[in-house]
């Protein structure tokens, strides 16, 4: 009888043992979700950091020259739309070229009724020499690439003079490219919504090869899910180029 009453006492003490452990691994699992920590907001903050960077600067005049960070965060990565922006009528407007030929601001509000139809495919591009435009090759490969303010994807534009500036490879692919990817992901997941989307070619002086780009967003009917504020550099590491004219000077 003895030895069956310590086997039920043991079972008891397991049970007791299990509930406490549920109680302790539903309080971390609680913490780690409210301070962030869980393992998918984790993976989430570590995807955004590869994307946008780490480093912040208050405007875009604070912004240092180029030191290996293709894209940094402008503001704490938040853009400077208002709710007076906040819109669901799709709109997209480019700006006229400058006294120079150059590219000014692109904004959209992007929602399936900017984007391409399934199964469009982008148009010839090659017919527009933006500013700066002196192609050359680097280490075997041509330098630049005629790139998209808004990329074609969002916008359904193809040889828009207004829209497509003179972008190194490496801006192209490594900077704006997996924000463009960020952008078309939430569309494709969210296809009735709307994303307020900007594009600001910076130039420094009278210099026809832009510096860089501002880009932001935020998606309105979901308050910000998507949101971002960031500057990505026209750079090719390695390459020294003449930002006055385009020209690659170490061939």
């Amino acid at each position: 009888m003895s030895k069956k009453r310590t086997n039920k006492s043991i079972e008891k003490l397991d049970i007791k043992q299990l509930i406490a452990g549920l109680i302790i691994f539903g309080i971390i699992f609680l913490i780690e979700y409210l301070t962030g920590t869980s393992e998918g907001q984790t993976s989430n903050t570590n995807k955004n950091e590869e994307i946008f960077g780490n480093t912040t600067y208050s405007n875009i005049v604070d912004i240092p020259d180029y030191s290996g960070e293709i894209c940094v965060m402008i503001n704490d990565n938040k853009p400077y739309f208002t709710e007076k922006d906040y819109t669901t009528k799709a709109f997209e407007n480019y700006s006229e070229l400058d006294s120079l030929g150059r590219c000014g601001v692109a904004y959209a509000n992007i929602c399936k009724e900017t984007m391409p139809p399934k199964g469009d495919e982008r148009g010839e591009i090659s017919s527009v020499r933006p500013t700066g435009w002196k192609q050359a090759k680097f280490n075997g490969e041509y330098i630049y690439n005629r790139c998209h303010l808004i990329a074609y994807c969002l916008s359904d534009e193809d040889a828009n003079k207004q829209n497509l500036i003179t972008g190194t490879r490496y801006f192209n692919v490594q900077g704006m490219l997996p924000i463009e990817n960020k952008v078309l992901d939430y569309m494709k997941k969210n296809q009735n919504n709307h994303v307020l989307y900007r594009v600001t070619p910076v130039f420094k002086g009278d210099n026809l090869l832009v510096s860089g780009v501002q880009m932001e967003a935020y998606s309105v009917e979901d308050n910000g899910a998507l949101s971002f504020n960031v500057f990505v550099y026209n750079v090719q590491p390695g390459a020294n180029l003449n930002y006055a004219t385009g020209e690659l000077i170490n061939k």
